[in-house]
């Protein structure tokens, strides 16, 4: 199976820009690791030496991204001004295109023409969830039909729309995580990103913990409940192209994040969980015996191996093989797993692992 490349993206941080209010569980200067609200042209021409002027061997696309606040709600000589600097890029050859998260509350046909005549493909629809109990306790300040419309609209224009979802929120449970999963699957996103909720300082949440009025996931119901959101996107036929926070110096500050499921390799957390159970549902209908060989694709075998070789390690305590030698072979499929019993024949059987979406 052949893999999209994904692009090279070159971010812009606008930490808060253009936001109408603080939501709850919003810092987005401890995220970001930026103060600077508004980049000016030198902060755009920094970001884009950071990357040469040179494409990659693959030809890998690059694209200018305008990150951390809601772009559409900027006042509209600061959107056309950063625009037009971005788009002397893309006419100089060194980027492609442009993208930009907002919120999906200001999508409309006024905002939309700013952006017309510049080269922007991507736009990514920060959602949240779509329960409306939900993003009213957690102060979004619009509702899942908004979100519901702007994808529609988006996509009617041709433009890439990619939606951003959160889980742990304020008022959120099980339910509510995975039927706003299938709300946004129905919508047919070009992608989606997973965000668990974290407590940060000088945020309304960070209040509301110490207060004891908010209490987050941990680390393992957040993987799990996001393993489940990964199965089911992939049932829709929609690519996660990121669970968890970027690392950054600042959430590694024990300062920064006061609670909740952050580990700056979650998305690496998230696929060792899955791996885990695709090879134990595998060893489960079979007697392992002595020797077992568990095969992957090799972008897979770390996955496999999980970190520290903990899934290695949970292997043999669940199943108790003499050894078990995890390999990797390019030509299997990269939603596949394979066992072999060398007690007996070797049985060459694959099992989905219903993740070959995510595998960007």
């Amino acid at each position: 199976m052949s893999a999209k490349i994904s692009p090279l993206i070159v971010p812009v941080f606008l930490p808060h820009a253009g936001c109408p209010h603080r939501c709850v569980f919003c810092n987005q200067h401890a995220v970001t690791g930026t103060t600077t609200a508004i980049p000016n042209t030198g902060d755009l021409q920094r970001a884009m030496e950071g990357y040469g002027d040179n494409r990659e061997p693959n030809n890998r696309t690059v694209q200018i991204a305008f990150y951390g606040g809601n772009f559409l709600g900027l006042p509209k000589e600061t959107i056309r001004s950063m625009l037009a600097v971005a788009t002397r890029f893309v006419q100089a050859g060194r980027a492609d295109s442009i993208r930009f998260s907002t919120r999906p509350d200001t999508v409309n046909d006024e905002r939309l023409a700013l952006i017309s005549e510049y080269p922007v493909s991507t736009v990514e629809i920060g959602a949240q969830s779509m329960s409306d109990r939900v993003l009213g306790m957690s102060r979004r300040g619009h509702s899942a039909a908004d979100t519901i419309r702007a994808v529609r609209i988006l996509k009617e224009l041709g433009f890439e729309t990619g939606v951003q979802m959160m889980v742990g929120l304020p008022g959120d449970d099980k339910k509510t995580v995975l039927r706003s999963g299938h709300e946004i699957g129905a919508m047919a996103p070009a992608f989606v990103r997973i965000y668990p909720t974290i407590v940060l300082a000088d945020s309304p949440l960070g209040r509301w913990y110490t207060q004891g009025r908010y209490r987050p996931l941990d680390l393992d119901d957040a993987i799990d409940l996001t393993k489940q959101l990964l199965i089911l996107f992939h049932g829709y036929h929609v690519p996660v192209i990121r669970m968890g926070l970027q690392a950054s110096a600042d959430l590694e500050k024990g300062s920064t994040v006061m609670a909740g499921p952050y580990h700056p390799a979650f998305g690496h957390l998230v696929y060792e969980a899955l791996f885990f159970d695709a090879a134990a549902t595998t060893l489960g209908t079979h007697s392992p015996g002595e020797i077992i060989d568990i095969v992957v694709h090799p972008r897979n075998i770390s996955k496999l191996r999980g970190l520290k070789n903990r899934n290695l390690q949970r292997l043999i305590d669940r199943f108790h093989p003499h050894q078990v030698n995890l390999q990797s072979d390019p030509g299997i499929n990269r939603d596949s797993i394979i066992v072999n019993h060398h007690c007996c024949p070797v049985s060459g059987e694959g099992i989905n692992a219903a993740i070959s979406g995510a595998f960007a």
